[in-house]
């Protein structure tokens, strides 16, 4: 299986559109978004449109080139005004998320001044080198801006997810997670695979009943 995510490239579909929405370095991020686009995708006639979010360059004249060279392609600010519902991701970066998603969240204010996300669920995965590596401040981090931007979080929960049969692996109440080890070479467990599904199956059946499509 590819570590890229699963990608829907058609025309936009604004009432049918969950957005997963990531940055990966190393791919484990990725792998974890791909099982959130699968879990989407059970709640039909919902689907994923799977974006991610160029590097950050500390060179000022550097730039990305306009099309990524593998994988899902640059998210847009269009994909947020199609979309009904939105699921964003990022490995930790002491305990927060990482930059180049953080800095494509702070362009969005004139879509948090026309409330272009509010009343649309939304949620957040995250992937860390070991299990107390951040997972569950870097999994808030992301939720305060959708907080912001008025939008309803969506998270795990004991019960329905049995967040407490693994202890050992990803998981938490906050969303989807993965421990990829501190070479980045884990592969996503079946309880991690699992709950990156339903956390992905959640928001759109949410997305559903709140009527956005």
């Amino acid at each position: 299986m590819s570590d890229q995510p699963m990608t829907d490239n058609s025309s936009p579909g604004a009432s049918r559109d969950i957005l997963v929405l990531y940055y990966s370095r190393s791919g484990a991020t990725a792998a974890l978004a791909n099982e959130v686009a699968r879990g989407v995708a059970r709640a039909k006639p919902m689907q994923a449109r799977v974006r991610t979010v160029p590097e950050v360059s500390p060179q000022t004249e550097a730039s990305q080139p306009a099309v990524p060279e593998s994988g899902a392609p640059y998210v847009s600010h269009d994909d947020l005004e199609d979309c009904a519902g939105l699921i964003i991701g990022s490995p930790t970066r002491f305990g927060n998320m990482a930059a180049p998603l953080k800095y494509f969240i702070d362009t969005l204010s004139g879509q948090w001044l026309s409330g272009t996300l509010a009343d649309k669920p939304g949620a957040v995965f995250t992937s860390t080198g070991s299990l107390h590596g951040g997972q569950e401040t870097t999994l808030t981090s992301m939720m305060l801006p959708l907080i912001h931007h008025g939008m309803l979080i969506v998270g795990l929960t004991y019960t329905a997810d049995n967040l407490l049969a693994e202890t050992d692996s990803g998981g938490t109440p906050y969303g989807a997670s993965h421990v990829s080890g501190v070479l980045g070479d884990k592969a996503l467990t079946e309880i991690e695979k699992q709950l990156a599904r339903n956390l992905g199956e959640r928001v759109a059946r949410t997305a559903l009943k709140l009527g956005a499509a």
